[in-house]
């Protein structure tokens, strides 16, 4: 089975790790300094916090925006149920606005009829690896003091205007799991600009403790004192995964590339179908392409769907709506709220997108997703 998505391994990560383990650390030592250090300058922010997934950095930002019981979380159903959960664990009320029916992404007319005098957040995401419109969603923020947060799990490695997507919102997470851009294995970051903002989501990530002599309530304890003034949790990403996501960026170019070959493979082949949408490019955005979404007709989606495994694609659909998971529909979400992300839902199909797919291999699924188009009814 070829599958949708596959992390890119080789020796020089190898290395990396083993070089890690032979060391004097294991879990938060120099790798990690060293890797949040490579991650903020590919960002072009000043501040990059590692932390062990991207979910762990979408609750890691919340937290930093001091969200609670009473807020509003403006964002998208069509992404990820971690996008939406992290807010809700914070027990913020997380309110779904719909998306750009061309990307996909979070549309910045509706996130703002969504506002009220309640919302402290509008969380973008990036969905498939185009950046949103930052430029809209920063006026927004800016217009109704707002935090502007962007999920870019699908994008480093995206640019929107020439610009890291990292530099473009208040705090923006990524995500390191293997089918992403880049991987630790396991992963994520915060990355952002504000020096508050990076020293909260610093302190949540690590339990919330203080070590700084002078910011502490009882300094002259000892010299092994260490004090907790907000409740944090541990998602400190160990030294080893670290070492490896350092040596994942020094190819990111690469594989940013590679991604973009395949795009536009799938583009030209596809081309000629009236029956299928191709992924759109907005504008300005030079997109790292994490999916490749092909729309297809929505009463054929499953039987195109199941044609492809059948013909050992291993093709996924990226998302349910987020309000369709029980956990929100028992807190009173319902169908039909955002009728252009479930319309999105419905005709959408990933085709496999990761830099080993070799030209043979795209050859492959272009035939199979032909053929389940011809005959699958």
């Amino acid at each position: 089975m070829l599958p949708y998505g596959r992390q890119s391994i080789d020796e020089t990560d190898v290395e990396a790790a083993v070089a890690a383990l032979r060391s004097d650390w294991l879990t938060t030592g120099p790798e990690v300094e060293r890797f949040e250090a490579a991650v903020a300058a590919r960002a072009g922010v000043p501040h990059a916090v590692s932390v062990t997934s991207g979910t762990a950095a979408l609750h890691v930002a919340y937290a930093a925006t001091g969200v609670g019981p009473g807020d509003e979380v403006v964002t998208t159903p069509l992404t990820f149920v971690a996008t939406a959960a992290a807010a809700a664990l914070q027990g913020a009320t997380v309110v779904f606005a719909d998306v750009d029916p061309g990307t996909g992404n979070l549309d910045p007319r509706a996130a703002e009829a969504a506002v009220t005098e309640r919302t402290r957040v509008v969380t973008g995401v990036d969905y498939a690896g185009v950046p949103v419109d930052a430029a809209a969603f920063r006026d927004l923020a800016d217009r109704k003091g707002l935090l502007f947060l962007e999920d870019a799990a699908h994008s480093i490695g995206s640019t929107l205007d020439g610009r890291p997507v990292g530099s473009l919102a208040d705090l923006t997470t990524y995500s390191f799991f293997p089918t992403k851009n880049l991987t630790t294995a396991e992963g994520g970051a915060v990355v952002t600009a504000d020096d508050a903002l990076a020293a909260r989501a610093r302190s949540f990530k690590n339990h919330g403790l203080v070590r700084d002599r002078a910011a502490q309530r009882y300094p002259d304890e000892g010299p092994w004192h260490q004090e907790v003034h907000a409740f944090g949790l541990n998602y400190r990403l160990p030294d080893v995964l670290a070492a490896v996501g350092t040596s994942q960026l020094a190819r990111l170019d690469a594989f940013v590339a590679r991604r973009a070959e395949v795009k536009a493979a799938y583009d030209e082949a596809f081309r000629d179908l009236d029956e299928v949408e191709l992924p759109v490019r907005p504008e300005g955005a030079a997109p790292a392409w994490h999916l490749y979404p092909l729309r297809v007709p929505a009463d054929r989606r499953r039987a195109i769907f199941e044609s492809l495994r059948a013909q050992g694609v291993g093709v996924q659909v990226n998302y349910i709506p987020a309000y369709w998971h029980p956990v929100f529909e028992d807190l009173g979400y319902r169908r039909g709220q955002c009728p252009v992300a479930e319309g999105y839902y419905r005709r959408e199909i990933s085709l496999p997108m990761f830099p080993g797919l070799t030209d043979a291999d795209v050859e492959r699924v272009v035939d199979a997703t032909r053929h389940a188009l011809a005959t699958a009814r």
